[in-house]
């Protein structure tokens, strides 16, 4: 087995600031993986592959309000009925909100709404997979893993640049 073979699988790293706080950014050479919110910049990888560069920008023009949809190619990891579910919450558009039975529905059961906020909480490309925008049936702000006061942010951010009028809460 050649060297090839592992060297796809590496992952590389890059920090950037966000009006949300610091976000690490990880992937391989080809695919976003995963977005967290973390307190502090930590150490990037020695290179960047071009899919760390793109991320950067593209969230750098959602953050300035200049994008509305992303063109990256991801891969993120977690079980079939997670992907499921965050394809679901992937078409849920900026500026809008669906409720965690809406996704339920969507997945053949409104039984399944604790499933799909379990699976939303595992979502490890936040902003990108945009689990911001899933709700409560109340309308109320429920878990984020990034935390309530960035998942009300990042709502406030999409109703400013969007073509909806009006306030969330």
């Amino acid at each position: 087995m050649g060297t090839g073979f592992f060297m796809n699988k590496k992952k590389f790293i890059k920090y950037i600031e966000s009006p949300v706080g610091w976000l690490e950014l990880k992937a391989t050479r080809d695919s976003l993986t995963a977005i967290s919110f973390v307190d502090e910049k930590g150490i990037a990888s020695n290179s960047e592959p071009e899919i760390l560069v793109n991320a950067a920008i593209q969230l750098d023009e959602y953050f300035k309000g200049e994008r509305k949809e992303f063109d990256l190619n991801i891969a993120p990891e977690g079980t079939e009925f997670q992907k499921k579910v965050w394809q679901f919450v992937s078409e849920v558009s900026f500026g809008q909100t669906a409720s965690y039975l809406d996704i339920a529905y969507r997945t053949g059961s409104q039984k399944n709404t604790r499933a799909v906020g379990f699976a939303n909480g595992k979502n490890p490309l936040p902003i990108i997979i945009p689990c911001h925008r899933i709700i409560g049936s109340n309308g109320k702000l429920t878990g984020y893993a990034g935390g309530l006061k960035r998942k009300q942010w990042l709502l406030q951010h999409e109703l400013k640049y969007s073509e909806k009028a009006g306030v969330l809460f």
